[in-house]
C-alpha cells in the first residue's frame, strides 16, 4: 500500500556515491514493484546529478525485469551530457545483480519560446465525484477501482464515469500538500503517471480488471510541457489508440484544473490473453 508518508520515503533516495543511489520499496503483499515507483526513483536519481536550475522536459524508460519489492533498488546515473542549455542523464536500475530498468532523461534551462496547447476536454469538477471506494465487486471496472482506492491512499483519486469505451478520465492529486520543490512534484507526477494508464488498453475488450490477461509495462515516456503541482487537481485524460501483436498502446494527457496541458504520457505494455481453462 502506498500511503502519503511511504511515497515521500520512496522518493528520498540514499546517496551511496556521487552517481549511485539506493531506493527502498514499501511493505506490500504484491509480487513485483510498481512501475511508477521505479520511474519516480530513477527520475529522482537523475535529477540529483543535474544543476538545480534545469528542469526535466522528457524521459524514456524501458522495463526489463519485474522488480522485487523485498529488495532495495540501486540506481546508477551516467552523466551523458551537460551543455549550456540541456543536460542528458542515463539511469540503470539494478536488483540482485541484474538490470531491471533503464531510462534516459533530458533537462533544460527555462527559456522563452512559442506557446500553444490543446484545450482540456470537458469533465465534471472533481468535488462532484465520489471520494470513497466503489462497492466491492468481483469483476468489471469497479473491481479495479476498488483496488486502486484502497492501495494508493497517497492520492485522492476521482474517477469520471461514463466516458465511453475509448477513453478514461481521472482526477487526481496527492492526499496531502507537498513541499514547494518543483523537482519533487515532477517525480510524483512520474510516479502517478503509471497508475491506471495501461489498463486503458483493455476497456474496448471488456477485460477489466484483467484477470484473463497477463499485463505488464514494457516502456514509458513522458514529456513535461509546463510546471505543475502534484498536490493540486490534475485531469488525466487517457486513451488507447492501438492493440496488436500481444501489445497495447496507451496515451495520457495531464491538465490542470484551469485547463493547462502540463504533460503527455505514452506507454506500451504486454497484453497476453490467458487461454480458457
Amino acid at each position: 500500500m502506498a500511503t502519503f508518508e511511504s511515497l515521500m520515503d520512496l522518493l528520498e533516495l540514499e546517496r551511496i556515491e556521487d552517481d549511485l543511489f539506493r531506493g527502498a520499496s514499501p511493505d506490500t503483499d504484491v509480487q513485483r514493484v510498481f512501475g511508477g515507483q521505479v520511474l519516480g526513483q530513477a527520475l529522482s536519481a537523475a535529477t540529483a546529478t543535474v544543476e538545480p536550475d534545469r528542469n526535466v522536459h522528457s524521459l524514456h524508460g524501458y522495463f526489463l525485469l519485474p522488480g522485487d519489492p523485498a529488495a532495495p533498488i540501486v540506481y546508477e546515473v551516467d552523466r551523458s551530457r551537460t551543455g549550456r542549455s540541456f543536460s542528458t542523464r542515463r539511469v540503470v536500475a539494478r536488483q540482485h545483480g541484474r538490470n531491471i530498468f533503464v531510462m534516459s532523461a533530458s533537462y533544460q534551462i527555462p527559456e522563452p519560446g512559442l506557446d500553444h496547447a490543446d484545450p482540456r476536454p470537458d469533465a465534471p469538477d472533481p468535488e462532484s465525484l465520489p471520494a470513497i471506494p466503489p462497492s466491492p465487486a468481483d469483476d468489471g471496472e469497479d473491481a479495479l477501482w476498488n483496488i486502486l482506492y484502497r492501495r494508493w491512499t497517497a492520492f485522492d483519486i476521482r474517477r469520471v464515469p461514463d466516458t465511453g469505451p475509448e477513453r478514461r478520465q481521472v482526477w487526481l492529486r496527492t492526499s496531502a500538500p507537498l513541499p514547494d520543490d518543483p523537482h519533487l512534484h515532477t517525480a510524483v507526477l512520474a510516479y502517478v503517471s503509471d497508475l491506471t494508464l495501461l489498463s486503458t488498453t483493455l476497456i474496448r475488450h471488456k477485460l477489466l480488471p484483467h484477470k484473463e490477461v497477463q499485463i505488464a509495462s514494457l516502456d514509458h515516456a513522458i514529456w513535461f510541457h509546463r510546471p505543475a503541482r502534484a498536490d493540486q487537481w490534475l485531469l488525466y485524460d487517457q486513451a488507447s489508440p492501438s492493440a496488436s501483436g500481444a501489445r497495447g498502446l496507451a496515451t495520457g494527457r495531464l491538465f490542470t484544473r484551469e485547463g493547462t496541458l502540463v504533460a503527455t504520457v505514452v506507454q506500451e505494455g504486454l497484453l497476453r490473453v490467458n487461454p480458457a481453462p
